[in-house]
C-alpha cells in the first residue's frame, strides 16, 4: 500500500510568522499596560496659607443648610483658637479664611456633624499671629511613598491611599522641598520599591535628574489588616539617601477602613516632622557622591591632552610677546592681521593674537525669596572664568534662570560652580544648581 503525505512544509513558514507576530503584539500590549492606565495622582498646588485640620463640629439649625453654615462658623472660631490667635469677632475671622476643607461630613434635616479643615490667608493672619519671616528650605528631595501590604510592595503601579495622602499634603509651610511625581506614564517603571535597594550613584543620578531632585526620601507604610472590615495596624519607616538610611519609625492604628485615610494623613504629618528635624540637624544634606563627575581619561590620552594644552599656552605666550614688541601687529577689527616692515623694507605678516572662546550658558536655580537671587548671582559671578551672570527669567518662590557668560566648556563651568559651593546637575540644555 502506498502512503500519502500532506504538503505541510508549504504552510509551516506562514504559521511561524503569524505566531511570531502574535507574540510581538502581546509583548507590546504588556509594555503598554505597564505605563498606561489611570494610575497617576497629581499633587496639590503648594501654598503658604495657614492650614488647620481635624476640627470637629456638631451643630443644629432650622434646616440642614442652616446647621452646616453654623458648623462652618464654629469651625473657623475653633481653628483660630487652635492657632493661638487673639480674640476677634466672627466677621474678622471670616475675612481671613480663604477655604473650608471638608474632611468628613454628615448632613441631616436639622443637624450637621463634620470634621473640617480651615485655611487662613497668611498675609492677613500674620498681622495677629506674627512670624512672617522666610522659611529656610532644603534642596529638592524626591519623595517615594511605598505601601507594603499582604506581601506586596506598591509605589505607583496602581492608585493607592498612601500615594493620595502624600499628593493631598500641603507642603507650602514645610522646610522640606518635596518633589512628588504624579505617578502616571513612565513614573511607575522608573520609581519602584526595588529602586530604593540600588546603591549605584550613576543610576540614582539618572533618576533624580528626571525629576530635578538632589536627593531622595523614602516613606514606607506597612499596613496589616486584622480581618476584612477590622482594625488596621500601620508601621511607618522614614528613610533617606541612596544608601537607604533609617531616620525614624513609629506605629499608628485605625479601628476600621473608614478611619484609614485619617490615619495616613496623620502619618504624613509625622513624616514631615521627622524629615524637618533631620534637616534642622544637618542630616538631609545632598549626598556629595551623587555629583558624578565625567569619567577619567586613560593616562596616555590624558598626557596627549595635557601636551596639547601646553603647546597652546606656548603659542599664546609667543603671540602676546610679539604683540607687545610691535603694537602695529595687533589684529584688525575684522580679525585679519596687519603687516610690519622689517629693516630691508619688505612687509612681514604679524602673528594674530590668540582667541579665547567665550560662551553663554543657561543655568536654572531655586529662588525661594529675593535674597536667594542676589546670593546665587553673587556666588556665580565669583566663580573662576565667569565673565558675567544675569537673570533671564525670575520666579520668586520657584525656579529662576540665569545666563552665565563663561570662557570655557560647560563641564569646566560646572566644576567652577561646584568650587563655589553649588550642587550642579548637568544636562544637554544647560545646568541646574542648588545650594
Amino acid at each position: 500500500m502506498t502512503s500519502l503525505s500532506l504538503p505541510l512544509p508549504r504552510y509551516r513558514k506562514p504559521i511561524l510568522l503569524l505566531l511570531a507576530g502574535a507574540v510581538m503584539v502581546l509583548i507590546a500590549l504588556a509594555v503598554r499596560a505597564q505605563v498606561s492606565g489611570d494610575r497617576g495622582i497629581a499633587p496639590v498646588a503648594v501654598s503658604r496659607d495657614i492650614q488647620v485640620s481635624g476640627i470637629k463640629v456638631d451643630t443644629t439649625g432650622k434646616t440642614g443648610e442652616a446647621a452646616r453654615e453654623e458648623g462652618w462658623k464654629q469651625a473657623e472660631r475653633l481653628a483660630w483658637a487652635k492657632l493661638g490667635g487673639p480674640k476677634l469677632s466672627d466677621s474678622q475671622i471670616s475675612s481671613m479664611v480663604s477655604a473650608i476643607v471638608i474632611e468628613h461630613e454628615q448632613l441631616g434635616l436639622h443637624r450637621y456633624i463634620a470634621q473640617l479643615g480651615v485655611t487662613f490667608d497668611r498675609g492677613r493672619a500674620n498681622q495677629y499671629l506674627g512670624g512672617g519671616g522666610a522659611i529656610v528650605r532644603s534642596s529638592p528631595m524626591l519623595l517615594i511613598p511605598v505601601t507594603v501590604s499582604a506581601g506586596t510592595d506598591l509605589v505607583y503601579q496602581r492608585r493607592n491611599q498612601w500615594q493620595r495622602a502624600w499628593a493631598d499634603f500641603q507642603a507650602g509651610n514645610s522646610n522640606i522641598d518635596y518633589v512628588r511625581p504624579v505617578g502616571a506614564g513612565g513614573d511607575s517603571l522608573m520609581v519602584t520599591f526595588g529602586q530604593t535597594d540600588r546603591r549605584s550613584r550613576l543610576w540614582w543620578r539618572a533618576v533624580l535628574d528626571q525629576f530635578g531632585a538632589s536627593d531622595v526620601l523614602v516613606a514606607i507604610a506597612k499596613l496589616d489588616y486584622s480581618y476584612p472590615g477590622g482594625p488596621i495596624a500601620g508601621h511607618f519607616i522614614a528613610r533617606y539617601g541612596p544608601d537607604d538610611k533609617v531616620l525614624a519609625s513609629f506605629d499608628l492604628k485605625a479601628q476600621g477602613p473608614d478611619q484609614l485615610d485619617a490615619m495616613l494623613d496623620s502619618a504624613v504629618q509625622r513624616f514631615d516632622g521627622i524629615f524637618t528635624d533631620a534637616f534642622n540637624a544637618g542630616k538631609l544634606r545632598p549626598d556629595p557622591t551623587l555629583n558624578v563627575e565625567a569619567p577619567a581619561l586613560p593616562p596616555a590620552i590624558a598626557a596627549l591632552v595635557q601636551r596639547g594644552r601646553e603647546l597652546e599656552a606656548q603659542d599664546a605666550a609667543a603671540a602676546a610677546a610679539a604683540a607687545d614688541a610691535n603694537a602695529a601687529g595687533l589684529p584688525l577689527p575684522d580679525g585679519s592681521a596687519t603687516s610690519t616692515t622689517d629693516a630691508s623694507g619688505s612687509d612681514t605678516p604679524a602673528t594674530p593674537a590668540p582667541v579665547v572662546k567665550v560662551t553663554s550658558y543657561t543655568v536654572q536655580f531655586a529662588t525661594p525669596n529675593a535674597a536667594s537671587v542676589d546670593s546665587a548671582l553673587a556666588a556665580a559671578r565669583g566663580a573662576s572664568g565667569v565673565r558675567a551672570a544675569t537673570t533671564s527669567s525670575l520666579a520668586i518662590g520657584g525656579v529662576s534662570v540665569m545666563r552665565i557668560t563663561y570662557s570655557g566648556s560647560q563641564a569646566e563651568l560646572a566644576k567652577a560652580l561646584r568650587a563655589r559651593g553649588f550642587t550642579v546637575r548637568e544636562g544637554a540644555g544647560g545646568l541646574s544648581v542648588s545650594r
